[in-house]
């Protein structure tokens, strides 16, 4: 959606508003902008991808949105107010799930870290093991990040997410250093994720099968700066299914759509 004003109830049905929002930051002993007038809502309890080549501001983008980076100009609000530091309620999973998790602790003290010392012993373990069960992973508790597969690490990082009951989920390519068939488990059980929990997601990749089979709707980011010029409304039907949806011609037709979105700026 373009950037314009809204109403106080559109306001309140959006999770994001941003409106020409543009970043520099300090390079080479000058500065180089990062991203420029970029424009968009994010609707309340919608998975949001956001999809472009390496090296186009995605990661720059989720911490602006996480509240860890200011932007240089422009407005970013959350729930219709300004952002001024981390929001309460959104948490940030990164792609790096290795170095995210501490190796010397077990799985369900990993998941726990989060919420230590902010709820009561009690809530605590049954808040750790629900999250634990939506990522199938409650057998794990008492292992170690080190005797796990890389797709149950990144689980396990996605876990300590939910842990807290966050309103909304950035992830910065969680799944890109995976292999195929895991990054497929890891989609699907995160679609299964929200649907359980109605978090609002905000998902950055740069592959757009991906983009296409989880969004609700698809950003499409390029240049250096990084700009957003098209968005995709996806409206595959629900639940979406590996073989079946991805067969199906309306994946194709916007799989082709976004490519050369991207394949058109590119040029």
């Amino acid at each position: 959606m373009a950037g314009g004003e809204t109403t106080g109830q559109q306001q309140r049905d959006f999770v994001f508003s941003c409106r020409s929002v543009s970043l520099k930051l300090p390079y080479q002993g000058g500065t180089r902008w990062i991203l420029a007038d970029i424009s968009f809502d994010i609707h309340r309890g919608e998975l949001f991808t956001i999809v472009g080549p390496s090296g186009t501001g995605k990661t720059t983008l989720i911490r602006v949105l996480g509240g860890l980076t200011p932007c240089t100009s422009g407005s970013v609000r959350i729930n219709g107010q300004e952002i001024a530091g981390p929001p309460e309620g959104v948490i940030i999973v990164f792609q790096d799930y290795s170095h995210a998790l501490l190796q010397w602790r077990t799985v369900f003290r990993n998941v726990a870290l989060g919420i230590e010392g902010r709820v009561a012993a009690s809530e605590l373990r049954s808040q750790v093991l629900a999250a634990l069960r939506l990522v199938g992973l409650e057998k794990n508790a008492d292992d170690y990040p080190w005797q796990l597969s890389g797709g149950m690490q990144q689980r396990v990082q996605i876990a300590r997410a939910l842990a807290v009951r966050p309103a909304v989920l950035l992830m910065d390519e969680p799944f890109a250093a995976l292999d195929a068939m895991t990054k497929a488990s890891l989609q699907d059980e995160l679609l299964r994720v929200k649907q359980e929990t109605g978090c609002s997601i905000v998902f950055i990749t740069h592959d757009i099968e991906e983009a296409v089979y989880l969004g609700d709707r698809i950003a499409v980011i390029n240049g250096s700066p990084g700009r957003i010029e098209r968005t995709f409304d996806i409206t595959l039907p629900k639940p979406r299914n590996q073989i079946i949806t991805r067969q199906l011609t309306e994946f194709l037709k916007f799989r082709y759509a976004v490519h050369q979105a991207i394949a058109g700026m590119i040029r």
